[in-house]
């Protein structure tokens, strides 16, 4: 099953970092925050990504592109120009990873459906590239089966403004982008879709919004699942939250680390 990850916006908020790198690309422990996240789905057996990149692209593609190069061990030739890798073959090197431009100023909604012209299956996962989790990707699918929705949301209870979700049961009611003050659940993204979700975007409209568009869409249609994850979350949208999570990595008590190299 195929994991679209978000990596194109602009990440204001964080402009101490992202003036000349993506918010994905922000590190914390001497990792791109993406490499969290990508740890998170490879541990539970989840290999094949779809990077949506926009705002200063050319990093992310970079860093994969020259991934084995930067993080093992080389040798090389100076006469022949010849680098040969040395030591152990990275657990990442698993990964499949496309990387698609969905633009500088597409909005969230738009660049999934863009990238679904690379997703084969019927099913597949979605989320934010700037958010840290120890939610079970498996049990989030399950759920998503079990629901018959087209698509399922992760609610999480942080101390934070984003999208709020109104629910009856195992189904939004509502779907309230960013309000005012948040009270009870909110949208933690770690989502799961069924491409017949994106049938009503158009693939040539750049301004659909996947929170104040899609989702509420779906809400309205009773077709918005929820997987109420109670363990940690945590985005990255602030400086504060930068060095909240770095913290909790140097601590060596970093709830989202389920992997173990």
């Amino acid at each position: 099953m195929r994991v679209i990850i978000l990596c194109g916006g602009l990440g204001t908020r964080l402009r101490e970092e992202t003036e000349f790198k993506p918010k994905p690309m922000v590190e914390i422990g001497g990792k791109p925050i993406l490499w969290h996240i990508m740890k998170q789905y490879e541990h539970r057996g989840f290999r094949d990504f779809l990077l949506c990149v926009g705002y200063r692209g050319e990093v992310i593609r970079d860093y994969f592109i020259n991934y084995q190069m930067r993080s093992r061990d080389i040798e090389v030739n100076t006469g022949t120009g010849e680098v040969k890798l040395l030591g152990e073959t990275l657990p990442e090197s698993a990964w499949t990873v496309k990387l698609q431009d969905t633009g500088v100023h597409c909005l969230t909604g738009s660049r999934i459906k863009a990238a679904l012209r690379y997703v084969e299956d019927d099913c597949f996962l979605a989320t934010y590239g700037d958010g840290v989790s120890d939610v079970d990707i498996g049990a989030v699918i399950e759920h998503h089966k079990r629901s018959g929705k087209l698509a399922t949301v992760t609610a999480v209870r942080p101390s934070s403004r984003f999208g709020e979700l109104s629910l009856e049961g195992d189904v939004v009611h509502s779907f309230n982008e960013k309000p005012q003050t948040a009270e009870g659940w909110i949208n933690g993204g770690f989502f799961v879709f069924e491409k017949r979700a994106f049938e009503q975007i158009s693939a040539d409209d750049p301004n659909i919004s996947l929170e104040g568009g899609l989702l509420e869409h779906l809400a309205a249609r009773r077709q918005l699942s929820v997987y109420r994850h109670t363990g940690f979350w945590q985005c990255m949208d602030t400086y504060r939250e930068l060095c909240l999570l770095e913290d909790m990595w140097k601590s060596g008590q970093a709830p989202w680390k389920t992997w173990v190299s």
